[in-house]
């Protein structure tokens, strides 16, 4: 278990708060009134929703804009497990998370294929990855989508037992073959009240190098932790950052099992 953060003293939660609310997207003030763009950067995961309706054809539409995503040599490696309030009751007995009327559960998929690529040869690393960067690029285009169309979103990846670290349960419940695995789900619904703030984000000078990678520098990497933290605790003010952590720790040692025999097709050791 990782060690124990120190408790947030007020102001470090004051600056982790400012931190949060002074950021904005650095763009040339030029490109500031193209409307893709402005779409992209106010796009925010919500989980708040109101209770109406999402037409069929508008999440068709949805579906229909992952389906065209961009894909390694158009292998169209993924999955989407598809639910209206009903189905998804129907088939996890409870409501879709955060009271949303639509979800995606969205896959890898290693097995479609193989039948009509049997001369290549198996790599299982490699499918795996290939699958979780398609998928992902298929996942982001419903998101995008929906956004365009006044539909909000957010992507989960435990919450409600819905993704990544609850793998084998979704394998039985929606009767996965071997090497297709849940990465996330996607739910979708009509805002209910403003947008939240952009998350704390890393500087570009973070994340971006020419020649060598660099070190990100630790009181940089600090910051953003205490950002992270203090918006945590102001969003959820009765849970904490290290409660929802400690969440993930819980389930982190399972999923890695349940995915080597899903993905590698490893048994689990007796």
């Amino acid at each position: 278990m990782s060690p124990r953060r120190p408790r947030m003293s007020l102001i470090e939660f004051l600056r982790g708060l400012w931190r949060i609310l002074a950021d904005r997207p650095q763009i040339p003030p030029a490109l500031a009134g193209n409307d893709l763009l402005r779409l992209l950067l106010n796009r925010r995961s919500v989980r708040r929703f109101v209770p109406r309706e999402i037409s069929d054809e508008t999440f068709q539409t949805i579906l229909e804009v992952g389906r065209l995503a961009p894909s390694t040599v158009n292998l169209q490696t993924w999955s989407f497990a598809v639910f209206t309030a009903e189905t998804w009751q129907a088939a996890f007995g409870r409501q879709i998370p955060f009271r949303a009327q639509r979800a995606v559960i969205v896959m890898g998929d290693t097995h479609r294929n193989r039948p009509v690529l049997e001369s290549f040869p198996r790599s299982p690393l490699v499918d795996y990855t290939v699958a979780v960067m398609n998928a992902s690029l298929a996942a982001m285009n419903m998101n995008i989508a929906a956004e365009a169309l006044g539909i909000a979103s957010v992507m989960l990846s435990e919450t409600g037992r819905s993704g990544l670290l609850d793998a084998s349960y979704l394998q039985q419940t929606l009767c996965l073959p071997d090497g297709v695995f849940p990465l996330m789900t996607i739910v979708f619904g009509y805002p209910a009240g403003a947008y939240p703030s952009m998350p704390p984000r890393l500087a570009l000078s973070d994340i971006c190098f020419t020649g060598q990678y660099h070190e990100m520098e630790p009181r940089a990497l600090q910051d953003w932790m205490g950002a992270m933290v203090a918006g945590y605790k102001a969003s959820y003010p009765r849970s904490s950052f290290e409660a929802q952590l400690g969440v993930y720790q819980s389930k982190i040692a399972q999923a890695e099992t349940d995915l080597q025999r899903m993905v590698f097709h490893e048994e689990k050791e007796e």
